[in-house]
């Protein structure tokens, strides 16, 4: 009697322990992501320094901005997020530049520079575009996956992070904290 339930209940803890963790990964995914990174050596540092080559050839130091707000993104054409993203930092770009916003894209892990040339066409992306050889900047920014945002105040400090495709509210959020009201 006492293996019969020893055996049945063997027969449920493997399913169990399954459905478990298969829900909570699925929590962890649909999770919508904060804005800001909770602990990261960047939030209220100076941003790491860089200097990149757009798409088009045009060089960009980020030195080069400062006493200007900032706002880089990591992005992929491969990424879904970073496509439903793209309108609104388009529009973000459009909307800011002329009142002195700077909007940087760096390409993450894009295996077909073409790809990215595509990406830019079809979302009509006027700000650069930087590619990132070895992603060494991404490491210096500690970015693990695509998109993350960075917002850098005047003084070149990183006040927020976001990871994940941004909404209205989420950039809206980092951009207050960079002294930048929008919409």
């Amino acid at each position: 009697m006492v293996a019969e339930r020893l055996a049945g209940w063997r027969r449920w803890l493997l399913p169990v322990i399954s459905a478990v963790l298969v829900t909570a990964l699925i929590a962890a995914l649909l999770r919508p992501g904060r804005s800001g990174i909770a602990g990261s050596p960047l939030l209220d540092k100076p941003a790491p320094g860089f200097t990149l080559r757009s798409l088009d050839g045009v060089e960009v130091e980020l030195a080069s901005l400062k006493g200007r707000p900032v706002v880089v993104n990591f992005w992929a054409s491969w990424c879904l997020p970073c496509r439903d993203e793209a309108p609104l930092l388009r529009s973000l770009s459009e909307t800011q530049s002329d009142r002195g916003l700077a909007v940087l894209g760096i390409s993450f892990q894009e295996p077909e520079l073409q790809n990215a040339r595509a990406f830019i066409r079809e979302y009509a992306l006027a700000y650069p575009s930087l590619i990132d050889p070895g992603a060494r900047t991404a490491i210096n920014y500690g970015v693990s996956g695509v998109p993350e945002t960075f917002f850098i105040d005047r003084q070149g400090i990183v006040r927020s992070a976001d990871r994940g495709g941004l909404t209205p509210a989420r950039l809206s959020e980092g951009l207050s904290r960079i002294g930048i009201k929008w919409p």
